[in-house]
């Protein structure tokens, strides 16, 4: 199966490079996009354009791809359903989940000098952050690229119903601590650092309803 793998907030395609292998040995195809404004110096890079880069990649895949985004980029992967319901087979949803057709895309914290860095591990401390050990928040945080803001503010458009028929998988690595007698509890949280950190998981299919 073609899939297309969609890194989230400060990430590039690296961010999925121990899991393309493990699809590939899976029989897939995996694509790990770079994005414009993450990766390839466009600073000035709108939401529009990551979009596009992703469509683009959609309509090259010899069959119907699954999209997959981690964790802001959940939003790019639920757009890509919205511009291409019959192109795309499923859509996975990794630590994230779409905001709704006029909302921010992504303005979480203040931008400088017309983008977001990467604000630190603080806003990240709990859920999201509790399995990574101090040489893996440092790798993440040393490769973070900071965020165009005209992608972080921009507006979130959505416009086709038949996104809603499109398979929609939901993977939640975030888990809560274990408890005496009690194993851990995986739960949904809206946002996790990296796809190659996860150690902890539980995936639910839905309708996109």
């Amino acid at each position: 199966m073609d899939i297309l793998l969609i890194a989230g907030l400060w990430l590039d395609e690296s961010a999925w490079d121990d899991v393309v292998p493990a699809l590939e040995e899976l029989g897939h195809r995996p694509v790990a996009l770079t994005l414009p404004g993450q990766g390839d110096g466009a600073e000035s890079a709108m939401l529009e354009d990551q979009v596009a880069a992703v469509l683009a990649a959609v309509d090259a895949a010899p069959e119907k791809p699954m999209v997959v985004g981690h964790s802001a980029a959940c939003t790019l992967a639920w757009l890509a359903a919205d511009a291409r319901p019959e192109r795309i087979a499923k859509v996975a949803l990794i630590g994230g989940f779409p905001y709704a057709d006029g909302q921010p895309y992504a303005d979480f914290f203040e931008t400088k000098a017309g983008v977001m860095p990467f604000p630190g591990w603080g806003p990240f401390e709990g859920p999201d952050s509790v399995d990574l050990d101090e040489e893996t928040r440092s790798r993440i945080a040393s490769a973070a690229i900071p965020v165009p803001e005209g992608v972080a503010k921009d507006t979130v458009r959505l416009k086709d119903e038949r996104r809603f028929d499109v398979p929609m998988l939901l993977v939640c690595p975030e888990f809560t601590p274990p408890r005496p007698g009690i194993g851990s509890t995986p739960v949904t949280c809206p946002r996790s650092p990296a796809p190659g950190t996860w150690t902890s998981s539980t995936s639910t299919r839905a309708t996109g309803r």
